[in-house]
């Protein structure tokens, strides 16, 4: 083979390894793409996937609604016993209080009994600010007859599933939910019928508990078919229909910060949650335990009696 044959054999032979190797970076490249394109992908599917899910998912609990948590553990038991042992000298020098605009009122018809005993009658809703001011008078009045267990905390409403604002928002306050009541003097049968949080397909509040068609009925008697919560019957003598002071005296304050005050009787807190609680144990001793514990009944409460 002559000289310029094999130089011509030599330029053949170059220009397709060139080729070749032009081929495999573009092949290379188009590989490097569809990975980078596969992650891109995979990528955009999670973040789609965590949108999906958020979209999607309902509130399942006070904070979704910006709700802070009340006390747990060793606090919550703290708190819990300050409030169902508010001392009596510090409930009789309260007497009346002041603010307290929602007394027991008179009511007439056959005693409400539960296993036995006289039964006080309470329905509410965790929602509702007016049934969160009431529930903190509510436990320091019935301690002072038998014993909760399993009491919980939780917040009144912000706002409905409509966006509606509620009035006294955050309002801290306790669930009956769960808990229950032992006396040897009368019964206690709460209904919490609505939770704090709204359904937002509906701009209602979820159902919690639903009364028996005796109690609906009881409520329809006493309080109307569009009655104000909370509703209270003291073995169908006496009954509180709303709120029976102002919830705005709790207003920005700790459930700990509450408690501790039901002791002080110069406080606000304590004018108001032990003057309610007073009134209360006054309906109860007069409507239903016929004075009875003294410990309970005393000569203040007693004195108070005359005013339902």
């Amino acid at each position: 083979m002559g000289k310029a044959s094999r130089t011509k054999v030599e330029a053949t032979r170059r220009e397709k390894i060139a080729a070749q190797r032009a081929a495999e970076r573009r092949a290379e490249q188009r590989r490097r793409i569809l990975l980078a394109s596969g992650a891109v992908v995979v990528v955009l599917a999670i973040v789609l996937t965590f949108v999906i899910v958020k979209l999607n998912s309902k509130p399942s609990s006070s904070s979704a609604q910006g709700l802070s948590n009340g006390p747990t553990g060793s606090a919550l038991t703290a708190v819990v016993n300050k409030v169902t042992s508010v001392p009596a000298s510090t409930l009789d020098a309260v007497g009346s209080g002041s603010g307290v605009t929602g007394k027991p009122t008179t009511i007439s018809g056959t005693t409400l009994m539960e296993n036995g005993k006289p039964e006080m009658y309470y329905m509410g809703a965790e929602y509702c600010p007016y049934c969160a001011a009431e529930r903190w008078a509510m436990i320091v009045a019935l301690s002072r007859f038998g014993t909760f267990t399993g009491l919980s905390t939780v917040h009144s409403a912000v706002a409905n599933g409509a966006g509606t604002a509620e009035p006294d928002p955050n309002t801290p306050t306790w669930t009956f939910v769960h808990s229950t009541y032992s006396s040897p003097y009368l019964a206690f049968t709460p209904d919490e019928i609505q939770t704090n949080i709204p359904d937002p397909s509906t701009g209602t509040y979820t159902t919690l508990q639903a009364p028996t068609a005796a109690q609906q009925a009881l409520v329809n008697k006493y309080d109307g078919s569009g009655g104000a919560i909370p509703f209270i019957d003291f073995g169908n003598h006496y009954m509180i229909s709303g709120v029976s002071y102002n919830p705005g005296v709790l207003a920005g304050l700790s459930w700990s910060t509450i408690a501790t005050d039901l002791s002080n009787p110069n406080s606000a807190v304590a004018k108001a949650v032990d003057g309610t609680a007073n009134y209360i144990t006054a309906a109860i001793c007069k409507g239903l335990t016929n004075n009875q514990p003294a410990s309970a009944c005393t000569a203040t409460v007693q004195s108070l009696e005359s005013q339902i």
